[in-house]
């Protein structure tokens, strides 16, 4: 298979995921990993298709996520090299190997974690996503009984990986979820 894209996703994904909030999750996380590729000057609708595939095991194994990636994918033809990305996103969560090394998988385990609290602050404002600021974000993010679920700690060591400042990751990730807000339900 060449490279995946964002159509190749959405039919693998569709085979292992029935939930509605999972696919609005791979969403808004292929959203804010196009914004990241648009950072880094890369292919952003493959960055896109990764981000959209990324919990393609989690319906099917919550409690192994990440363990059934290649199972899934390798039938489909997904090369190793995005398999290894998809899985690394689970590092030190619910997978040891392997580490986030190249700047797909370093924005993929940061922003995971990351559009969570960005979508449940839109969910709050009248405006939605609409003129977001990171300022803003930045306040909801320190409250940590605001989107409890998501990892502070993943997402300050995901930038810390990239080398980039958390406002800097809010902003691509606020820049990209805006982009397709229909589609995230805003």
């Amino acid at each position: 298979m060449a490279s995946l894209t964002l159509e190749q996703a959405k039919a693998i994904l569709k085979k292992h995921t029935t939930e509605v909030h999972l696919f609005t999750h791979a969403a808004a996380v292929s959203a804010a990993m196009g914004a990241m590729a648009e950072h880094f000057g890369e292919d952003k609708e493959y960055w896109e298709a990764v981000g959209y595939l990324h919990d393609v095991d989690y319906e099917k194994y919550p409690e192994e996520h990440c363990q059934h990636v290649r199972e899934m994918l390798e039938p489909e033809g997904v090369d190793e090299a995005t398999i290894e990305t998809i899985i690394s996103h689970g590092w030190g969560l619910c997978v040891k190997e392997p580490k986030p090394e190249t700047n797909i998988a370093k924005s993929l385990f940061t922003v995971d974690e990351l559009t969570g609290i960005v979508q449940a602050y839109g969910l709050m404002r009248p405006e939605g996503l609409d003129g977001m600021a990171v300022k803003s974000l930045k306040k909801k993010f320190k409250d940590k009984k605001f989107a409890a679920k998501c990892d502070r700690e993943v997402i300050k060591q995901g930038c810390d990986m990239l080398g980039m400042e958390l406002t800097d990751v809010m902003a691509c990730c606020i820049q990209g979820m805006q982009a397709h807000k229909a589609e995230l339900g805003f």
